[in-house]
């Protein structure tokens, strides 16, 4: 119980030597989830940590360098399942899946995250100090091609790829046999094709 409790205290330090993938850590006054790490120990001079860290506000992604053991706040998230409603041009509109309450969040705060929304999708908010800063999304979603050029007879999965316009405004590149009205599955990490459903 004591651990639980002093996680949520927003002055714990963590080594850089502790990082791992999916980790949450807060560095110039923004919140960063550590991608990928790696130890290096070069022959001469000190170790350090090569880094690849997420901003989980505005999704940008950086490459930092620490030195082994230096100590960083780790950043605590509260996670909260909503489920998608619609939107209004400006805010996107969910519903807490436990207390029915809805929540608005802005354009500016999901940033790309809104090419990958469909209604009645269940996903969760990311909040820090009782903001929210983003969501987590599903690593995959399923969306209907709405706009892509005709197939020819002959295509095949090794024949190249298209543009396609899917049913949220997301663009991917897909194989030439994919068509208007396909539904495809999507990696929302990546936002790349992954296969026809």
């Amino acid at each position: 119980m004591c651990g639980v409790i002093r996680l949520k205290e927003a002055s714990v330090l963590i080594s850089t030597n502790d990082f791992r993938t999916g980790l949450t850590i807060e560095l110039d006054g923004e919140v960063w989830q550590v991608l990928e790490f790696l130890h290096v120990k070069p022959g001469k001079g000190s170790p350090f940590v090569r880094s690849k860290l997420k901003n989980l506000r505005t999704g940008a992604v950086i490459e930092r360098t620490f030195n082994a053991g230096e100590k960083v706040p780790r950043a605590h998230l509260d996670r909260r399942e909503v489920q998608y409603l619609y939107n209004d041009g400006t805010s996107y509109y969910f519903m807490d899946t436990e207390s029915y309450d809805q929540v608005a969040v802005s354009v500016e705060t999901l940033g790309d995250a809104v090419k990958f929304l469909k209604d009645d999708m269940n996903l969760f908010l990311l909040f820090h100090r009782d903001k929210i800063i983003g969501v987590d999304l599903p690593n995959t979603v399923e969306l209907r091609v709405v706009e892509t050029t005709p197939g020819i007879r002959g295509d095949t999965a090794t024949g190249g790829s298209k543009p396609a316009t899917l049913e949220t405004g997301l663009v991917v590149q897909v194989p030439l046999f994919v068509e208007e009205g396909d539904i495809i599955q999507v990696d929302t990490r990546t936002g790349e094709y992954l296969k026809r459903v």
